[in-house]
C-alpha cells in the first residue's frame, strides 16, 4: 500500500529504499533505509551544512536536490517545503570499453 507521501518513491528506477524526513524524524521509509535514522540525521546535517554555504542573493534556497555519490550507490535527496525525499540507488557496473 502507498501512501500519498511516499507515492512516487517506489517507482524509482534501480532504487534500493527510501526515506521520507521532517525535522529530523523519519516519517516513512523503506528498503535498505528502512528506520535508517542515522542516515536521515546526517543528510540532514549535511543539507544544513549545505544551505550554509549559499551566497547573499535572496532568501530562497540555492538548490532543491543534492546527490552524494559513492562508489556503488548513491543517495538523491530532494527537499520538497518542510520535507527531505531520499532515495537510494544503486549503479550498475558498466565495463570499459575496449577501442
Amino acid at each position: 500500500m502507498t501512501s500519498a507521501l511516499t507515492q512516487g518513491l517506489e517507482r524509482v528506477p534501480a532504487q534500493a529504499g527510501y526515506l521520507v524526513i521532517s525535522d529530523g524524524a523519519v516519517l516513512a521509509s523503506s528498503g535498505e533505509l528502512e528506520n535508517d535514522e542515522r542516515t536521515a540525521g546526517a543528510l540532514q546535517a549535511l543539507l544544513l551544512t549545505a544551505l550554509g554555504l549559499r551566497l547573499p542573493r535572496g532568501h530562497t534556497a540555492p538548490f532543491r536536490r543534492l546527490s552524494v555519490v559513492f562508489g556503488e550507490h548513491s543517495l538523491l535527496v530532494t527537499v520538497s517545503g518542510q520535507k527531505l525525499f531520499v532515495v537510494k540507488r544503486h549503479h550498475h557496473a558498466q565495463e570499459p570499453v575496449a577501442v
